[in-house]
């Protein structure tokens, strides 16, 4: 089993953002899941990575030739995925992975959370996902879902995809406990985005 990590190129402000990318690397590690990300070396997915190889897990990267060639490329992982585009690129993490995860981060990192709940509310996947909401960070953003739902844009099934926890831990098990819901649009299947 993988878990595809999202989470930002930077470490944030706190330290608390920090610490829990170790933790949740280490964590994958320990559980003997493999961790799937952007393929950096820097901010909490640097952070992550490391602490999941230090910790003897697999760790597989998946980058854009352009981030390799500004060399912010992880150099020790167990294996590494160069591709042309970001689009490839979070393609190939979906194919490679079982499940999702968000840490805190910025565009990159929200942009990634919303287009695969989107695929998993369209039916294109059934794996789970979820935010570890370090420190409250977000709670901005699991308010503004709320929001939609009140609004009528988003059906409450649909908002219950996300999984949300404080504690790695609390998070990993509520991945594996995950049944989806029905979907929009279509039965759920299976199919490369």
């Amino acid at each position: 089993m993988r878990i595809c990590i999202f989470c930002g190129s930077s470490s944030g402000v706190r330290p608390e953002y920090a610490a829990a990318a170790r933790e949740t690397g280490d964590l994958l590690a320990r559980r003997g899941i493999g961790m799937v990300f952007g393929g950096g070396r820097v901010g909490l997915m640097g952070l992550a990575a490391d602490a999941a190889l230090a910790a003897g897990g697999e760790v597989v990267g998946v980058i854009p030739r352009t981030l390799v060639e500004r060399e912010v490329a992880h150099q020790r992982l167990t294996a590494q995925h160069v591709v042309e585009t970001m689009h490839e690129r979070k393609a190939l993490m979906a194919k490679l992975t079982d499940a999702f995860v968000a840490l805190p981060g910025g565009a990159g990192t929200y942009e990634e959370l919303f287009e695969i709940w989107t695929w998993a509310q369209l039916g294109i996947h059934r794996k789970p996902l979820g935010v570890l909401d370090v420190s409250g960070y977000f709670a901005p953003l699991l308010a503004m879902a709320d929001h939609a739902v009140k609004e009528g844009f988003m059906r409450p099934e649909y908002r219950a995809m996300l999984q949300v926890a404080r504690d790695p831990a609390e998070l990993l098990d509520r991945l594996a406990a995950y049944r989806p819901p029905e979907h929009k649009w279509a039965p759920a299947r299976d199919v490369k985005p």
